[in-house]
């Protein structure tokens, strides 16, 4: 497997910016840059994007398909105990949530 990823993001290569420049004189492009697999974040998302702005632009791109392989049915729901609520010295109401564990070990 290759230690490089190029970014997923659909506009990367049209960015105008000095690390995509690219080519000899006369002959220059501007390239979607290329990740290092191995660097700073090797698992995750980041070992497919440069940066947030190709991220999003990829989300937002292909946000629909994502849901249709993917698509929720009904609510999720978790647990928790009766919130208590309580004033502190500077007036504001906090509340505390607590989650109930259903995780039993058998």
């Amino acid at each position: 497997m290759s230690d490089y990823n190029w970014c997923h993001g659909p506009s990367c290569h049209k960015r105008h910016t000095t690390t995509r420049i690219r080519g000899v004189k006369g002959s220059k492009v501007l390239r979607t840059i290329k990740i290092n697999v191995s660097g700073l974040y090797p698992q995750g998302i980041w070992k497919y994007f440069c940066d947030q702005t190709c991220m999003h632009d990829f989300i937002y791109k292909h946000a629909q398909e994502f849901i249709a392989l993917h698509p929720r049915t009904e609510a999720l729901e978790t647990p928790i105990e009766d919130p208590v609520k309580t004033q502190n010295q500077y007036g504001w109401v906090d509340t505390e949530i607590k989650e109930i564990n259903n995780n039993t070990s058998h």
